[in-house]
């Protein structure tokens, strides 16, 4: 079934093993919220029918993978098709978690990270945009606190959130002139399923071996601290999302913002990068148990010396 007439269309990205539009997901999340505001949703998925559940409800589940470019195709031409080539609203949600220090990490892996967080979101972003400009629609592209913090053994998922921030604002910008709007997600600690999935492993000869304990416990952390209910997280950005348009100036308080800070966290990462990197340094070094690991060097340092 697709859109009634004059009904608005969201598309939510879901991609391979993690399924992101599956139940317990955050697309998952915002397709019911989307949907119960009144808007047809078209959720995806690697395979469509881990999203027969959302389309028993009336939503439209398409399968693609958004790191794919004939599956993004073959998605927008069937999007055009349903919606009269039009869509109000993108949701670049899929995603990849990668966890592992710094100097343990496989490249091969990484490039397949960055493929899913950040060469999908351009992609989708590219694809989209002639749809969108008919509409004067919305990319919303959900990023992470990750983007602007020293998250501890998670340089290569940082780096691929900071892009996403990046490549968001000058999209921003180049987009204005055509009516597109572009909402960067920044989120905090959210129940999803990303934790669930896949965990590397400390290798042979790492650096981080003796604060194994510290490494497997950033494994789950997200899924362990300020941790907010999906259903909650959803909620607030469906109502940012829908909010009326507003100057530049007003857009923070009473519109559609550029920035959203929700999740776990969100509140306290927002003023930390107010008051100076330094603090947002500490507390993560602290709080994510790096110290123990200067503290094992330095007793071993002594010993020696003795």
């Amino acid at each position: 079934m697709g859109p009634q007439p004059g009904q608005k269309t969201v598309l939510i990205t879901g991609r391979a093993k993690s399924d992101r539009c599956t139940p317990g997901g955050i697309g998952h999340a915002l397709a019911v919220e989307f949907h119960e505001k009144g808007l047809h949703v078209i959720a995806t998925a690697r395979r469509v029918e881990v999203v027969e559940e959302l389309a028993s409800k009336g939503m439209t589940a398409l399968e693609l993978d958004v790191t794919k470019a004939e599956s993004i195709a073959k998605c927008k031409a069937e999007v055009a098709e349903l919606t009269g080539g039009r869509l109000d609203i993108l949701v670049n949600n899929a995603g990849r978690t990668h966890t592992h220090p710094a100097t343990d990490i496989d490249l091969d892996d990484v490039r397949t990270t960055f493929e899913t967080n950040v060469f999908g979101v351009m992609a989708m972003c590219q694809a989209f945009v002639p749809l969108l400009i008919p509409a004067k629609g919305l990319i919303i592209n959900i990023a992470s606190l990750a983007a602007v913090t020293p998250y501890a053994f998670g340089s290569v998922y940082c780096a691929t959130k900071g892009a996403v921030a990046s490549y968001s604002r000058c999209l921003r910008i180049e987009l204005r002139a055509y009516g597109v709007r572009v909402l960067v997600a920044m989120t905090g600690t959210v129940k999803s399923m990303t934790a669930s999935h896949f965990h590397r492993t400390l290798p042979e000869g790492s650096l981080y071996e003796r604060v194994r304990d510290v490494f497997e416990r950033r494994l789950t952390w997200s899924q362990n601290n300020a941790t907010v209910p999906t259903s909650a997280y959803a909620r607030k950005l469906v109502a940012a999302a829908l909010r009326p348009e507003r100057p530049g100036w007003m857009r923070a308080w009473l519109g559609r913002p550029d920035w959203f800070w929700a999740g776990g966290m969100a509140s306290t990462v927002w003023l930390g990068s107010w008051l100076g990197e330094w603090i947002v340094d500490m507390v993560c070094w602290r709080m994510f148990g790096l110290w123990r690991l200067q503290e094992i060097l330095q007793r071993e340092e002594a010993k020696r010396i003795a």
